[in-house]
């Protein structure tokens, strides 16, 4: 009797915890953009750190209770777009923007273009690119520079108005890290489930005391420190800094330490020996 294999059939539906996560990023994003429509900005700068939070807890749960699909993965895309592009620009127009004209909504659209082109050269890297490192600040890093702009000059009682041409420069100046070729550390080698040691838990709470203090404040400079950390890297681990080290779509292969490879196609006799390669 011949035996009849029977295909295998994929269950349709989707993953619930994830996905739910994802949808709550979802939501604080539009809200934060409907909190700024109606002059709530700090509001509106709170949701996107909200937005954060669960950008960053929907992936790691779905890798520690196996429920990764492609779905999810597109889902979170499209949804960072929504909170770390769309709303912190939105955010940043109608808090400082708007009252310099077109000058102003270019501003907000390069912020919001380089979000999407950051996005999507990120989803095209999956599995290939160093885990180690980011090509260019990530979009949430971004939002957050835009965010806590906002939130510390609504608690410094800064009018956006009176800042808007140094604001359209640093929102433009955003944008533009995204789509850089800068390197900046992804912190993903971090073990979160391995075991600590007790100090390392109090410093954890140290941390937290600190940022309680003054969070706008703390939060702000944190993220602008980190914004900066990917040039002064980036510049310090290569010896001639060239166009395609900051722009461009040519790929730059690192070393295990972090130094830059030599481009082995167009010299492929010249190979620094003091370097070490994989």
């Amino acid at each position: 009797m011949q035996n009849i294999t029977k295909p295998t059939v994929k269950s349709k539906g989707i993953y619930l915890l994830p996905n739910l996560l994802t949808t709550a990023g979802l939501f604080a994003g539009f809200y934060a953009v409907i909190a700024s429509m109606n002059g709530r900005f700090e509001a509106s700068a709170i949701a996107v750190f909200v937005a954060m939070i669960f950008d960053g807890l929907d992936g790691r749960l779905a890798r520690l209770t196996n429920t990764q699909s492609s779905f999810g993965a597109e889902y979170d895309s499209m949804a960072d777009m929504v909170s770390f592009g769309m709303a912190p620009a939105l955010i940043a127009y109608n808090w400082g923007l708007a009252d310099i004209g077109k000058l102003g909504w270019l501003a907000a659209f390069i912020y919001c273009a380089g979000a999407a082109l950051r996005l999507a050269r990120f989803n095209t890297q999956v599995g290939v690119a160093d885990k180690r490192y980011f090509q260019g600040l990530a979009s949430p890093a971004a939002a957050a520079i835009i965010a806590g702009s906002v939130w510390l000059g609504q608690d410094y009682g800064v009018d956006g108005n009176s800042v808007s041409w140094l604001f359209a420069l640093i929102t433009a100046g955003t944008g533009l890290l995204m789509v850089s070729n800068f390197r900046y550390h992804s912190f993903k080698q971090v073990d979160w489930s391995g075991k600590v040691n007790f100090l390392v838990m109090l410093l954890v709470v140290a941390v937290f005391v600190v940022v309680s203090v003054d969070p706008a404040l703390i939060l702000c400079c944190l993220f602008y420190l980190y914004a900066c950390s990917g040039p002064v890297m980036t510049m310090r681990n290569i010896k001639r800094l060239k166009v395609s080290d900051v722009l461009g779509d040519k790929e730059v292969e690192l070393f295990q330490d972090g130094t830059r490879q030599t481009e082995l196609e167009e010299k492929p006799s010249v190979i620094d020996e003091k370097t070490p390669h994989n």
